[in-house]
């Protein structure tokens, strides 16, 4: 039995109205499982010197470390893994790119292995069903309607693991697609979408429940011509993902929208790719290039300059501190948005709180989010303090 205790912990288990709090307690751990937690510093307990927060849930992630969790070589995949793993994300969601119908299934299979072996949480398709004024770095001539055959293949494929679907729902077949998604207990996430805000309405009724980047990849506010964005932020029924490295986001639009939709319905997610963790230079997302320059990937265009924004380079360690030391919250919401909110979204119910019965996994951060340890399934990670 180990006992660790803090003078700041954060259950996450308290976040109804929006709320994230922290109080001194002592967590007692066997094996890898939190067994019982109490107020105070129980003694003989190992006092941390910082916050003990749930282990990040990372939603929206492509891999690390030099490779995709697609890379046909298992070592790189796993090193991707281990990579976000020791920087906070110890529960990881695999998001896919917009591959032609074969490879989606063969990725999906593949990757359906991982999930079922407990190295990831579950899988995310971002693509192919997207929409081509809003494809970012997705490969437009892959781009295709959600046709009910190719949706059922997709299930099929499947078995279980797929967690969440991104999707525009304008195209031809697409609010059927949510609901036969929805119907399977897959999360439909509204995103890469020009649809307006009579569509996005419609789509949150058929079964959208959490949206893929807010802001990006979508129509922009407009006073006279709202689009998506308003009616996403306001509605309780979605959750919205958010970016915050800084590049995809302004710290103003990221702290607008913690205040308009709550911690309880905002997640923190990476979108990180291949070149996370590397040195700037040239990779690929899927089918196309990538240029990462001073740690921000950008598509590289024709003639060779950086273009559009493509994924991230970002660990959600450096995301929690982002949103603390820069834009302004606190530990405890900040926390909330990278573990527990995520873990609820996708019915992750081993972790992203911490009392008995869940999974051993939490960090430890300081007064500026700033990741000092971390520990999953009761084990302290190798490499675990932050860099």
């Amino acid at each position: 039995m180990v006992l660790l205790a803090s003078t700041r912990v954060v259950t996450g288990n308290d976040t109804g109205s929006g709320r994230a709090v922290a109080a001194a307690a002592t967590l007692s751990i066997e094996d890898d499982r939190i067994v019982e937690v109490t107020e105070g510093v129980a003694d003989g307990a190992t006092l941390v010197d910082g916050w003990i927060v749930p282990g990040y849930v990372d939603s929206h992630n492509h891999g690390a470390a030099g490779a995709s969790y697609v890379d046909p070589d298992p070592a790189k995949v796993q090193a991707a893994i281990d990579h976000h793993r020791r920087l906070g994300a110890t529960s990881l969601i695999a998001s896919t790119v917009t591959e032609s119908r074969d490879d989606v299934i063969a990725q999906v299979r593949q990757l359906r292995a991982l999930v079922e072996s407990g190295e990831l949480d579950g899988i995310h398709l971002e693509g192919p069903f997207l929409a081509a004024a809003k494809k970012g770095a997705h490969n437009e001539a892959l781009l295709c309607d959600p046709a009910p055959d190719f949706v059922d293949e997709i299930l099929e494929a499947a078995g279980g693991a797929l967690s969440m679907i991104t999707l525009a729902p304008e195209r031809e077949h697409g609010l059927d697609a949510v609901r036969r998604f929805a119907s399977a207990g897959v999360a439909p996430a509204f995103g890469h979408s020009d649809a307006d805000e009579r569509v996005t309405r419609e789509s949150v009724d058929a079964g959208v429940i959490v949206v893929t980047h807010l802001f990006n990849a979508m129509r922009s506010i407009h006073h006279r011509e709202p689009g998506p964005i308003p009616w996403l932020l306001t509605d309780d029924r979605v959750v919205v993902e958010l970016i915050c490295d800084g590049a995809h986001l302004h710290r103003d639009v990221i702290d607008m929208a913690i205040e308009a939709a709550g911690v309880d319905r905002v997640a923190l997610v990476t979108d990180a790719m291949a070149a996370t963790g590397q040195p700037d230079g040239d990779y690929d997302l899927g089918s196309l290039k990538v240029l990462v320059r001073q740690g921000v990937a950008r598509l590289a265009t024709p003639d060779g300059s950086p273009g559009a924004i493509a994924g991230s380079t970002l660990t959600l360690a450096k995301a929690v501190e982002f949103v603390v030391s820069t834009v302004g919250r606190t530990v405890p919401e900040a926390a909330v948005m990278a573990a527990t909110t995520p873990a609820r979204l996708h019915h992750l119910d081993q972790v992203g709180v911490l009392e008995p019965g869940r999974l051993a996994n939490l960090c430890v951060v300081d007064d500026a989010g700033v990741l000092q340890r971390v520990m999953r399934h009761g084990q302290w990670l190798d490499g675990g303090r932050h860099e």
